[in-house]
């Protein structure tokens, strides 16, 4: 069976269909800038346009950067405020005449990681972090998704973790990977203070082996500490995965 899975992110918007059998993608991904500004019509209408791309008639998944409730867009901390209250789902299915499912974008990331990547098979309590503009999660219970946690928005240092510890926060700052090292550490920390998870996964883009090698070493945690293997096609897999039971499966 397939769906296409689609990501829709700040800078840009990606998919491809999916082979839900094996998560990889069954055709070249397809990437669209995401428009300025990112207002609900327009992302639709990007969305549309890679769904004609791959001539696409079935169930589509779509990740989206904020809360997700029913199909509707609870929070906009990254996107533009008019998503608040939107329902994604049905401004989409309206949009490009496909049945759409929408997921929060890293809880479709760890989806795609706990079915196919580096948390296959993983018991217990499983988090995925991922580090970019924000600070992204996914928490699993004996590999059943507690959606929509945000755990990028606890309090450190009197602020917003992802202020102080995600990877927009290294470049703002200028930070060197020691140095950043250390925040992240004081987040995994705090998370591991409240949760007591028994692996954390990290993901977003400093989990690629270019950037990985710079800093995860350094990193010292009572869970089982991994490094997600996926990358830049994790939210796509993710978010086909997510909606594949409105195919019955």
């Amino acid at each position: 069976m397939e769906i296409l899975g689609i990501d829709i992110g700040g800078s840009g918007i990606k998919g491809a269909p999916v082979d839900l059998t094996t998560g990889t993608l069954t055709k070249e991904r397809f990437r669209i800038p995401t428009p300025q500004p990112a207002t609900p019509e327009a992302v639709a209408e990007v969305v549309n346009e890679i769904v004609t791309h791959f001539e696409w008639k079935g169930i589509i998944g779509c990740t989206f950067p904020a809360r997700i409730k029913r199909g509707v867009a609870r929070t906009a901390a990254n996107v533009d405020k008019s998503w608040l209250g939107t329902n994604a789902e049905a401004l989409i299915e309206v949009r490009t005449g496909c049945k759409t499912v929408v997921v929060n974008d890293a809880d479709a990331a760890g989806v795609a990681e706990l079915a196919f990547g580096a948390g296959k098979g993983r018991n217990g309590l499983v988090l995925l972090l991922t580090f970019g503009t924000g600070i992204g999660s996914a928490l699993f219970i004996d590999q059943a998704l507690v959606p929509n946690t945000e755990l990028g928005h606890l309090i450190l240092h009197g602020s917003d973790a992802e202020h102080y510890a995600a990877d927009s926060a290294r470049k703002k700052f200028d930070l060197n990977w020691v140095d950043w090292a250390k925040r992240v550490q004081e987040y995994l920390d705090h998370i591991e203070f409240l949760f007591g998870p028994d692996v954390i996964i990290i993901g977003g883009g400093v989990s690629k082996p270019n950037k990985s090698i710079k800093f995860f070493h350094l990193l010292k945690t009572e869970a089982e500490l991994i490094t997600a293997v996926l990358e830049n096609d994790a939210g796509i897999i993710g978010a086909a995965y997510h909606a594949r039971h409105m195919a019955g499966g």
